[in-house]
């Protein structure tokens, strides 16, 4: 368990989270075949669609944080990101303990050139790339499916 999964499941013990803590994500597109597509990926526990997403890293910006976690968990190797999120959403991440902490997601646009079949967590997840459409109609955060459905609009 993570130095601050561990501080978060403490501080919640006390009740003391009132303020979101911060995660970044990386919202993964390509084109192909002329159409926009976005790279949507299985969560671990519950196997429902989500974006790569984790914790932000010491020593690196947050729009470098998403794409190491595009690395390891969809296996994102070569990506044009810019260092400004392109939105944000919230969302409550329910703890080992049960306690439900509130989160506000950093999301970064990948525009993706180049991925790998294997990658540290392809045993754990499955990929799918699908229009921005459909992806806003898989997942599950509202916030989430707002950015999404406004991809293809986006350059």
């Amino acid at each position: 368990m993570s130095k601050l999964k561990e501080k978060l499941q403490k501080l919640a013990k006390k009740r003391a989270i009132k303020r979101p803590v911060e995660q970044v994500a990386a919202i993964c597109t390509r084109v192909r075949h002329g159409k926009r597509e976005v790279l949507l990926i299985t969560s671990r526990e519950t196997g429902r669609w989500v974006i790569p997403k984790g914790w932000p890293m010491k020593g690196l910006s947050n729009a470098d944080a998403a794409a190491v976690e595009a690395w390891e968990e969809a296996g994102i190797t070569e990506a044009k990101h810019d260092k400004k999120p392109i939105g944000f959403y919230k969302y409550r991440k329910k703890l080992d303990n049960g306690t439900l902490v509130p989160v506000k997601v950093a999301v970064f646009r990948l525009k993706v050139q180049d991925s790998s079949k294997s990658y540290p967590e392809h045993k754990q997840r499955r990929r799918k790339w699908v229009s921005p459409k459909n992806a806003a109609a898989m997942v599950r955060e509202p916030g989430l499916k707002k950015l999404l459905s406004e991809i293809k609009k986006k350059a």
